[in-house]
């Protein structure tokens, strides 16, 4: 079907996964045709999240809790991140397309620009509903609510729209989530990456994540086009405005979620939270969960804008 993830056909969970995508779509449909057993393929055995990429693994308060407190931390750690990506695909990424095709940027149109960004949109879409569905599983399965009305939105979600809400101007606005747009699609996969690659969590997530980054690799080279396009056609205090907001949306991006994590641990009344949270946050030592920065530094270093913005590119991997 066309818009759906690229998958290999061979691999049971891969299948597994894009069938249940594809059955789930097309409402349209007068008989609804059983879909693949997600549940079938949880181990209930396996962790939902990689526990090496928590912000707190190290600290002693969250070695001192039970294997059984942990796991549902990771269970809540694993919706979240689903949550999150849901909010940047509905809030961030598909808005700045939906920007360009409806005209806002000078420069850019065209039938085969309009069909990528219709394509790219599809599959933002697809994406959404693949975490959605991501999340019920494990909901199913670990017989646990983790609802997510219960978290607070992103850090990511809630920088972008701070940012547009402090913006008077309208072309402000715009760049705003077109500088997050960008941001999101070009970095989103060094984050994938620690997903899909952790080969100790649930099978099914990080064929999730596999899955997406697939996608975002081809996305990648569309928002770094529209980007290079719309930089071109902007007057300097323009250009000042989208390059600010491009480093304001790779601080929110690569930001430890803080106020996530404290909403989960209060949810399960997890002792001494507090001090552990306080200890880690004030932790100057500890490095970004994601310190690969390429793709934003090859944008920057095209446009030739590296000596214009305060960053430092020597923390980054920017030559993995």
């Amino acid at each position: 079907m066309t818009g759906l993830p690229s998958y290999d056909p061979a691999d049971p969970v891969e299948s597994a996964v894009i069938a249940r995508l594809a059955g789930n779509w097309p409402r349209r449909a007068t008989v609804k045709r059983d879909e693949p057993d997600l549940d079938a393929l949880f181990d209930v055995q396996r962790p939902d999240y990689p526990e090496a990429i928590v912000p707190f693994r190290d600290h002693d308060v969250w070695r001192a809790l039970p294997e059984s407190t942990r796991s549902t931390l990771l269970s809540w750690a694993w919706v979240a991140y689903n949550r999150h990506t849901v909010l940047a695909e509905q809030r961030v990424a598909n808005p700045a397309f939906a920007l360009v095709m409806e005209g806002e940027f000078p420069g850019l149109g065209g039938q085969a620009m309009e069909i990528a960004l219709a394509q790219a949109m599809v599959d933002e879409q697809y994406h959404t509903l693949m975490h959605i569905n991501a999340s019920a599983v494990t909901r199913r399965r670990r017989g646990l609510a983790l609802p997510d009305a219960a978290l607070p939105e992103s850090h990511t979600a809630r920088v972008h729209q701070q940012l547009r809400d402090a913006a008077p101007e309208r072309w402000q606005r715009s760049l705003t989530t077109l500088a997050f747009a960008t941001v999101s699609e070009i970095s989103i996969n060094a984050y994938l990456d620690l997903l899909a690659d952790a080969e100790d969590i649930q099978v099914i997530n990080s064929t999730t994540a596999k899955l997406h980054n697939r996608d975002e690799y081809c996305h990648a080279s569309i928002s770094d086009k529209l980007a290079k396009i719309v930089y071109d056609t902007l007057d300097a205090p323009q250009r000042r405005y989208f390059l600010d907001a491009l480093l304001a949306g790779l601080d929110a991006f690569v930001a430890t979620d803080y106020t996530t994590w404290e909403r989960i641990l209060e949810l399960e009344q997890v002792p001494d939270r507090d001090r552990m949270v306080a200890e880690v946050r004030d932790d100057r030592s500890r490095a970004r969960l994601v310190r690969d920065y390429t793709g934003l530094h090859s944008l920057m270093s095209d446009l030739d804008v590296l000596g214009d913005v305060d960053f430092d590119w020597d923390k980054a991997v920017v030559n993995p």
